[in-house]
């Protein structure tokens, strides 16, 4: 089996590829620094030739809509006709939770990902996962306000960027869903509690504050959006071994 992994330098791309190798598949990872870009199309049609399965895990460069929307309609509307040219029967791609329900934002991006691949003649599977450790701390980090960070107190279970590329790869070798699978970590907590938590992990003594009205990858969420459905895989890895790699 020879699988493309598209967006294989970012960070889940890079794991997604070690992953892959694990199953004893060929992996060609491809990347504008291998020369295929996505947007324009360049190099698409080398990189799949021969290919069996596509997995996407390109990203925006940006979390606006406009931005983001136009990203992902392009550079997937790409990857699925160059597949299709190619012969392709498998295309997965990593969306996020949420992206059904939200539909704001970046999140309206990735349910336009998903939409395009449902339409599509490719089989398909579409990975979400709850936000990474790495996007909560981002997060904590963020200094858009004078009295602390405000973050919103919906329920999040962060996952680990390891058991997500272990999902994508799983998926990637097995039969097409035809649907979705949604991945998250195996602890819940508030968002606001779990950026004061990254805080003091680093002794940052900025604070957060909790606000509602606060967004999360630029779109308001209600209490219960990042959440996956009760049928969702769980991650192995905890906050406690997630900061401890760190």
């Amino acid at each position: 089996m020879r699988v493309v992994v598209a967006g294989a330098t970012g960070l889940i791309g890079s794991r997604t590829v070690a992953r892959l190798g694990d199953h004893g598949v060929e992996v060609v990872p491809v990347s504008r620094r291998e020369g295929v870009d996505v947007i324009t199309g360049q190099g698409l049609a080398g990189a799949l030739r021969g290919a069996d399965v596509v997995v996407d895990v390109t990203d925006a460069p940006s979390r606006a809509e406009a931005t983001s929307v136009e990203f992902f309609g392009t550079s997937t509307r790409n990857l699925l006709e160059a597949a299709a040219s190619a012969g392709l029967e498998h295309y997965v791609a990593l969306s996020v939770v949420g992206a059904d329900l939200v539909q704001r934002d970046y999140f309206r991006a990735k349910a336009v990902q998903e939409e395009r691949a449902r339409r599509s003649p490719i089989p398909h599977s579409l990975v979400r996962a709850t936000p990474f450790f790495e996007s909560v701390d981002a997060l904590s980090r963020s200094t858009a306000h004078a009295d602390g960070v405000h973050v919103t107190p919906a329920l999040i279970r962060p996952v680990s960027t390891d058991d997500v590329a272990a999902e994508l790869a799983h998926v990637a070798v097995g039969l097409p869903l035809y649907g979705v699978l949604e991945i998250a970590g195996p602890e819940e907590y508030r968002l606001d509690d779990l950026v004061a938590k990254l805080q003091a992990a680093r002794g940052d003594l900025r604070g957060v504050v909790t606000d509602a009205r606060a967004p999360f990858f630029g779109a308001l969420v209600a209490e219960r959006s990042l959440l996956p459905r009760t049928a969702a895989h769980a991650g192995h890895e905890t906050l406690a071994q997630w900061l401890a790699r760190r």
